[in-house]
């Protein structure tokens, strides 16, 4: 398996002049790092103006490796060949490294990154990835991986601290400035050289040459040529250093490449629409940092916190007036590390008088509501207290537990509940102290146990009796001045006290099954399923030629063709049949076909947006604005593996896919919705998840600013108008530059599955896919959208 790293980018704040010096300290052998033997200069290139240095070293390296793994291996020395290219004139270095010893057992594969910080030009950037395959050494494949892998962590670590080691030297010595690199007067050519036919980008290996003819940045980002070029892509969606320890906590490099990874995975995958950064580190913590693991239970959250709406739960749900009275928990200050402290009173609360009265689905809805708001406090403590909070305390008080609390339904209530909440808010728990345990407790700790994740049971601390109020207890955890006074603390607390609930509240078994059915079922999104060769399609009926057809759909399984078709004459609807493609039974309304087989695609029906081959995990959403009145179809179809172009027999991955996936049906949640071109502004709303945690590498970033939108746009002109304008917020979301181009902040946008925005009708505007940040000009100017990163923004 190979191994990758992904740093996260680390601010110097210094200029990359004197970064670049304290570098050259490094060489031809470095102290701080003892298995740094030493380095021979093999090639070294320097350009006619001075500008350009590219210097290739062999470096010796002393690997510290076991020593029957020295003499199977025949070395004492790993050597490593390292190509420096130095461009003073866009202030860029780039190192690239490969191993040159076991080359053919070992590849080893670096790349780093120097880049002046796009917002402060006296400060720094630095970026590094690596990868690691071990082919073959001599039966030892997983021990050299560990001991490679150790070795490349403490170096990562070093790093920082040896540029700033020879930073403190340099300034001892009174080097504290170096002017930047400026042509030799007698070099200086009589003509200049226009700006326009400068480089685009410093991404480029040294010598730079120029940039093509005609390139616009509009056209889209280019295709890195090597694995160093896409270290210098727009930092919009990179991680910063400081962030990370500042809202996320210390987390070792190899966590750090982890958390960076995934989260470049959700980007290509959900086009944008992905979680706080907060919230990937909760899942990968709870699969101890094994990225496929945590991938695939985060994307189950996702798929199930849009489908239920979560998002919104803290803004929708309004609890019953029984469980303001009777439900006998609250939130009561925060314990001696700031987190959020929570207090439930279970041994006082009628469990089956709750489940009775409100059923097993309103219950949960409540505990879920609570998680939410549990997530909210901890953005708050984390920026009250200055360091990462991102998990809560709670005080459960079992004082009148009795066999009344095992009542067969409550307890499966409980572990209900207890499933939800594991698998949607892991590592959200960072202490459960479980008071005044009575005898009870054993029976009901045996049932319960066995739900709860062991990760998560390690941190639970049971008192029986009084036993909390001596050293050890609450005091260790909780200032004294907020021990509540039912726990014989001074402070008031605001929890509800419990107490039975009044039988005349009790719903029928009837009652609270339609309450059940219709709280947990209650969402905007539909489930379909896809088969080979019996896609789910559905019809929209367009009477107004100038509507806007929006979609949002997740693909739950398998990978699929997304198409929208239009036809003038409406398509038969099929009868209802419970038998799907292949003899599978499926429920009624799962699958839908509505292109008759006869239909001739040009003649009866066309094809109105080109195909989008969705894979597995993918979450897409986009509009098409309809220039035509009639019916247009949506068609999720199955997606075949592509055969081998290369020989006639398939490959055995190939066929080992194809059998995997033709046995299983493929699955979809989608939304759609039809609105009227002046009132379209994206009504698309989007999940707590999908406000992302870009930060930003800027010295006034203190927190991580909200996601681009990102989708499947239509390529159709679109006429917007006004209405975009009542949707702002706050005042800070709309920016005016001195040249008229207005700016959407990205906060405003994240909120919004929207396609486009104009804010004086009439204007048609155009938004590739390509493009990511939109930016928008007034009526009277060119009617254009501009990236962040283009000449005229």
């Amino acid at each position: 398996m190979v191994q990758k790293y992904q740093s996260p980018v680390r601010v110097y704040k210094y200029s990359f002049e004197l970064i670049m010096a304290a570098y050259e300290r490094r060489f031809p052998t470095c102290h701080l790092i003892p298995m740094f033997v030493g380095s021979d200069i093999l090639s070294d290139f320097n350009s006619e103006d001075g500008a350009v240095t590219v210097v290739e070293r062999k470096c010796k390296l002393d690997v510290d490796a076991p020593r029957l793994i020295k003499k199977m291996a025949g070395v004492d020395y790993v050597y490593f060949i390292q190509k420096n290219s130095l461009n003073r004139r866009d202030r860029t270095l780039h190192i690239e490294a490969h191993n040159e010893t076991f080359s053919n057992r070992i590849v080893v594969h670096e790349y780093c990154c120097y880049t002046v910080h796009p917002d402060n030009e006296e400060w720094t950037c630095f970026e590094q990835s690596a990868s690691l395959d071990i082919k073959s050494f001599f039966g030892f494949e997983s021990t050299v991986e560990k001991i490679a892998m150790k070795q490349y962590t403490s170096n990562i670590r070093k790093g920082k601290e040896i540029i700033e080691y020879y930073l403190n030297q340099m300034e001892q010595e009174g080097i504290a400035y170096l002017p930047r690199w400026s042509p030799s007067p007698v070099l200086q050519p009589v003509k200049s050289i226009p700006t326009s036919e400068r480089p685009v980008s410093p991404a480029q290996n040294i010598p730079i040459t120029k940039a093509p003819e005609g390139h616009n940045s509009k056209e889209g980002p280019r295709l890195a040529t090597s694995p160093s070029e896409t270290l210098s892509s727009t930092p919009d969606d990179k991680l910063d250093a400081d962030y990370i320890k500042r809202y996320l906590g210390d987390l070792t490099p190899l966590q750090e490449s982890c958390l960076i990874r995934l989260r470049q995975w959700l980007q290509e995958t959900h086009k944008g629409k992905i979680p706080k950064d907060e919230h990937i580190l909760r899942f990968l913590r709870a699969r101890d940092f094994n990225i496929d693991k945590a991938r695939e239970i985060l994307c189950q959250s996702l798929t199930w916190r849009k489908q239920h709406q979560v998002d919104y739960l803290l803004s929708t749900w309004d609890p019953p007036q029984v469980l303001h009275d009777y439900y006998a928990g609250g939130w009561h200050h925060h314990d001696k590390d700031g987190r959020p402290l929570y207090m439930l009173r279970l041994g006082q609360m009628d469990t089956k008088g709750l489940v009775r009265a409100l059923g097993e689905e309103s219950l949960l809805r409540h505990v879920l509501s609570i998680n939410e708001e549990g997530l909210r406090r901890c953005e708050e403590n984390t920026k009250v207290f200055g360091r990462p909070i991102s998990c809560w305390t709670c005080l459960v008080d079992l004082e009148g537990l009795n066999m009344r609390h095992l009542w067969r339904p409550g307890v499966k209530a409980l572990l209900r509940i207890i499933e939800v909440v594991e698998a949607n808010y892991p590592e959200t728990l960072g202490r459960l102290l479980i008071l005044r345990a009575p005898r009870v407790f054993p029976v009901l700790w045996t049932l319960v146990s066995p739900f709860i994740d062991e990760n998560t049971r390690k941190k639970f601390l049971i008192y029986a009796g009084n036993d909390y109020q001596g050293p050890g207890g609450l005091v260790d955890y909780i200032d004294k001045e907020i021990i509540p006074d039912f726990l014989g603390g001074e402070c008031m607390c605001e929890v509800p006290e419990g107490g039975l609930v009044p039988k005349a509240l009790y719903r029928t078994p009837e009652e609270l099954e339609s309450e059940d059915v219709r709280l947990w079922t209650e969402t905007i999104y539909q489930s379909a399923s896809v088969f080979k060769g019996s896609p789910h399609e559905i019809m929209i009926q367009i009477v107004d030629a100038s509507s806007v057809i929006t979609w949002d759909f997740d693909v739950c399984k398998g990978d699929v063709v997304f198409n929208i078709y239009h036809s003038k004459r409406a398509p038969q609807v099929p009868k209802k049949d419970t038998i799907g493609a292949h003899g599978i039974t499926s429920p009624v309304g799962n699958n839908v076909q509505l292109i008759d087989k006869v239909w001739q695609l040009g003649r009866d029906y066309s094809m109105v947006e080109s195909p989008l081959t969705c894979k597995e995990g993918e979450s897409v959403q986009g509009s098409h604005v309809t220039r035509w009145p009639g019916f247009y179809i949506l068609q999720w179809k199955f997606h075949s593996m592509p055969a081998c172009a290369t020989t006639s027999l398939s490959r055995v991955d190939d066929v080992l896919a194809s059998l995997q996936v033709s046995s299983h049906k493929c699955k979809v949640m989608y939304y759609t919705e039809i609105i009227g071109s002046e009132d379209f502004r994206g009504s698309m709303t989007s999940l707590e998840s999908s406000h992302s945690g870009f930060s930003q590498l800027s010295a006034a970033t203190t927190s991580s600013s909200q996601s681009h939108s990102s989708s499947m746009i239509s390529r159709e002109p679109l006429p917007l108008s006004e209405p975009a304008l009542s949707s702002l917020s706050h005042s800070q979301d709309l920016k005016s530059t001195q040249d008229g181009l207005l700016r959407l902040s990205p906060s405003f946008w994240g909120q919004h599955f929207s396609t486009l925005y104009t804010l004086r009708p009439p204007i048609f505007l155009r938004w590739p896919p390509s493009w990511r940040l939109p930016f928008i000009r007034e009526a009277g100017g060119p009617a254009a959208i501009e990236t962040e990163g283009s000449d005229t923004s």
